[in-house]
């Protein structure tokens, strides 16, 4: 079993910044795959980026160039610094960690954290 804990969201205004963390316990926190996702009101949850446990990335366009995600094994921790937020990045954002490659999918993730608000202001 993994729990994972998100913090680091918040209210922003267009242009800032925020750093999301996803602390994770449990088991090898390294074996796993690791995966942002979001949902905004009304809306499905989306895909926004992912991490292999060798570091390959993967972004949804949406954020492609202005969010990175990375991820330190030795704190269990994986990151989603965001730049340059636009009021449609405002969502609940969601960790989430596979035992498989992460993909865009989210029914292939096994474990989720509760999430965390970010709201961008225009």
């Amino acid at each position: 079993q993994v729990q994972l804990v998100e913090s680091g969201g918040g209210l922003v205004q267009a242009g800032g910044s925020l750093r999301l963390s996803c602390a994770a316990s449990g088991r090898t926190f390294s074996s796993y795959g690791m995966g942002w996702f979001r949902q905004a009101p009304g809306k499905e949850r989306e895909f926004v980026a992912g991490i292999t446990w060798t570091d390959s990335t993967d972004y949804a366009d949406s954020v492609k160039g202005r969010f990175t995600i990375s991820r330190d094994n030795a704190k269990n921790t994986v990151y989603l610094q965001m730049n340059s937020l636009k009021p449609e990045d405002t969502a609940v954002y969601y960790c989430a960690a596979t035992l498989g490659i992460p993909t865009r999918i989210d029914s292939l993730y096994h474990y989720w954290g509760q999430g965390t608000q970010v709201t961008v202001s225009s």
